[in-house]
């Protein structure tokens, strides 16, 4: 690679659109530095399909290097000059020692070590370079108004729908070294892009396949390994086998899996050499060179690949250079896959614990329940329960949590078990809410008090009293249940909560409490409840806000009483009927997904 330019400080032109993030050093962060600047320079006027696609291959690259070679938070920084030029810098907390090349002078940066992407970086930028400063370092690159000019030969195909689009044909001795001159850039940037978008690490594994065979290799096989197996080396039989010739995939797996890849100590991503698998693949296989690179991301071991080609030619340095480029890009992929998977299971498991496993069948009535969380994998800020209080009485709950994730199941995981002690303790209505407000307050200022006395013992400032932040807010809409010969009679109120509406039989639709301040929030607040009686064929329906606030253009679902006029279409109806016409309605009004949780409960006396 030519010599690396001389360091530049940051400049500040003018410029239309800018934007500054900081990135976790994860195998997530090249993903997400990618989307962050494709959606800026979509809603940036007069930037070419070209020039946005050359930034964010280069920004993929130097976040990728920086994950992979320093490890620590990365600082992301891009400008769209009024010149129409891309400015990129991208920084870390690892300012590597500047090694020496073989005339005993220094080089500003380990050309070797970063490899093919710095070469990418190199051919679409119009000037990068390194600034070092003490204890951090950045990497630079400008690109031109329009992006780099096209390559002779084919351009290649930025869309890429599927995996074999880069490998679709195997090639040898030339006419490698033609493509890998013409075509390895994009090869990168382009697998890059389609493994980051993979949360199954098999799939990752299955796409590597066929990003290698037949481009670069006869065949290649990718074990992984987890916490069983990460001390003993790989283990088992590979996750992925691929063969040019789909009829010897077979035979060429169970040759591999009774010569499992033994990787040396420490943490070197290859290639080594690994034995000809020859019995497996015939006469015209028996010779041929075979190389494994372990898959390493974050400085943990996740796997290895191991590729071959058949014949006596050895692999070029310049394939095995590109392969282990590509292992890196699998590593990081599979270690987000991951990452996502632990985070998924987690969340699985606090959303089941943060939920009742079954809605109590209250005598005298029907219920009928819909929630949504809008985020799969992770816990949803709504809540519900309803549940036997004792004394033929039942009780039931329908919150909303201020944000989502670990936050909000913190504070839905001391609320619900505190709603049902004090029912069952013989609380009424709106003593629970009092309690229930003076407990999430208590909370958080134990939380604000733990907080300032680690930020002290950390040697930061003390924060003054009441400077904290609130956090723990929750809107409640919670209630009493007790059936009698001519109903039942309901009790119930409102702490920050769309407020319940009943329906009469003959389409009357009416309020049922009146607004009151959300739990959290005011210290010493006192809540009133009111009483009701819900008469045979009464339905009591009860929503969070990602019913009435759902969005279509400017208008919400509950504007003008929309779920009021809603609600009286539904006489007539049972309350599992109700519950599905008014989620329906409500996915109808915006046209695509719900971008907030749902939850909406129907209560009707029979």
């Amino acid at each position: 690679m030519a010599a690396i330019p001389a360091q530049r400080e940051s400049e500040a032109p003018d410029r239309e659109v800018r934007g500054r993030t900081a990135l976790a050093g994860s195998p997530l962060a090249p993903g997400s530095a990618r989307a962050l600047v494709r959606a800026a320079l979509a809603q940036a006027p007069g930037v070419s399909a070209r020039l946005a696609d050359d930034a964010v291959a280069v920004v993929s690259e130097l976040v990728t290097n920086a994950v992979v070679h320093a490890g620590t938070d990365v600082e992301l920084e891009w400008r769209l000059e009024g010149t129409g030029a891309f400015v990129v810098e991208v920084g870390d907390r690892h300012p590597s020692r500047p090694p020496r090349d073989t005339a005993g002078g220094e080089t500003p940066y380990d050309a070797a070590e970063y490899g093919r992407g710095l070469r990418l970086v190199a051919t679409l930028a119009e000037s990068w370079g390194v600034t070092y400063r003490t204890g951090a370092k950045t990497v630079w690159a400008r690109l031109p108004p329009g992006g780099a000019d096209t390559p002779a030969g084919p351009a290649p195909d930025l869309a890429l729908e599927v995996a074999e689009d880069l490998a679709p044909q195997p090639l040898r001795a030339d006419a490698d070294r033609d493509w890998l001159g013409r075509g390895a850039l994009s090869f990168l940037a382009e697998a890059s892009d389609l493994l980051a978008g993979q949360l199954d690490e098999n799939l990752v594994a299955a796409l590597t396949g066929q990003l290698i065979v037949p481009r670069l290799a006869d065949w290649c096989a990718v074990w992984l390994e987890d916490e069983a197996t990460v001390r003993g080396g790989t283990g088992g039989g590979p996750a992925r086998v691929w063969h040019t010739s789909e009829s010897r995939v077979e035979e060429l797996r169970c040759a591999l899996e009774k010569e499992p890849p033994c990787p040396q100590e420490g943490l070197r991503s290859g290639p080594e050499p690994y034995p000809w698998p020859g019995d497996a693949l015939g006469p015209q296989g028996a010779d041929g060179t075979a190389l494994a690179y372990r898959l390493i991301a974050g400085g943990r071991p996740l796997g290895t690949l191991v590729i071959g080609r058949c014949g006596p030619s050895r692999f070029p340095d310049e394939v095995t250079g590109l392969v282990e480029d590509l292992s890196r890009r699998v590593a990081l992929a599979v270690g987000a896959a991951r990452q996502y998977s632990r985070q998924a299971a987690i969340s699985a498991v606090l959303q089941r614990g943060l939920l009742p496993g079954a809605v109590a069948e209250i005598p005298g009535m029907r219920s009928a329940l819909v929630y949504e969380p809008c985020d799969k994998g992770g816990p949803s800020g709504d809540f519900y329960d309803l549940f036997p209080a004792g004394d033929g009485r039942w009780c039931f709950a329908v919150g909303d949590v201020q944000g989502k994730g670990p936050e909000a199941a913190v504070v839905i995981g001391l609320a619900r078990p505190w709603l049902r002690l004090l029912a069952r303790e013989g609380y009424r209505v709106a003593d629970v809410l009092d309690r229930l407000n003076q407990l999430l307050l208590d909370d958080a200022t134990e939380a604000a008090d733990a907080a300032a006395r680690a930020l002290v013992a950390a040697g930061g400032r003390p924060v003054p009293p009441g400077d904290g932040p609130q956090t723990r807010f929750l809107s409640l809409l919670y209630g009493e249940l007790t059936p009698h010969a001519d109903g039942v009679r309901c009790t119930l109120a409102s702490a920050g909560h769309p407020l319940p509406l009943v329906l009469r039989p003959d389409g009357e639709v009416r309020t049922a409490a009146r607004p009151q301040t959300l739990l959290g929030v005011v210290e010493d607040e006192t809540y009133t409840s009111e009483t009701l009686e819900l008469r045979p064929g009464d339905s009591l329906l009860c929503v969070t806000d990602g019913v009435t606030e759902r969005r279509s253009g400017s208008c919400q679902f509950d504007d003008g009483d929309g779920l009021a006029r809603a609600l009286s279409g539904c006489a007539g109806l049972s309350a599992e009927l109700i519950a599905e016409r008014i989620r329906r309605l409500v996915h109808d009004f915006g046209g695509g997904l719900p971008e907030d949780d749902l939850a909406l409960l129907v209560l009707q006396a029979e």
